[in-house]
Formats: C-alpha cells, structure tokens, sequence
C-alpha cells in the first residue's frame, strides 16, 4: 500500500474528501517524524523510537572490497499487541 492509496482508505472509511484525507494523513506522518526522537507510542498499533546503530565493516558486493559503514541514528518500529 502507497500513501495514494492509504489516503483512499482514510477518506473512505472516515466519510472525508480525498483533500482532507490527505491533511489528515499528512498531519499524522509529519507528528510521528518531529516527536520520534523521544519515542512515539501509538497504544494498539505500536511504538516508532530512534536508536544508535553501530559503526561495522561491510563488504561491496561487486568488487568483494571491504568497507567501512559509519554508526547512524535510525528509525525502528516496534507493533505492539493489538496489532
């Protein structure tokens, strides 16, 4: 599912315009990414939070070269029970 068709899902379910819908999902999606540093928990659905990955050696996959990947900030989502 792409977010064209979840905004279609929304409006049709929630008896919303297409237009305000997609506000709607927009809205959400936007509030999820500005509060995840702190860790968003959606009681049912789940829990979206930032973790640390470690810095670790890779290897390209065409020339077989080893590679270093630099540690980064990630996004991990984790469902909770009721889904």
């Amino acid at each position: 599912m792409n977010k064209g068709e979840l905004v279609a899902e929304v409006s049709k379910k929630a008896g919303l315009t297409k237009k305000d819908a997609a506000c709607a999902v927009d809205a959400i999606l936007d509030t999820i990414k500005k509060n995840v540093k702190k860790s968003v928990t959606l009681v049912g659905f789940g829990t979206f939070k930032v973790v640390r990955r470690k810095a670790r050696t890779g290897v390209n996959p065409r020339t077989g070269e080893k590679i270093k990947i630099p540690a980064k900030n990630v996004v991990k989502f984790k469902a909770g029970k009721g889904f």
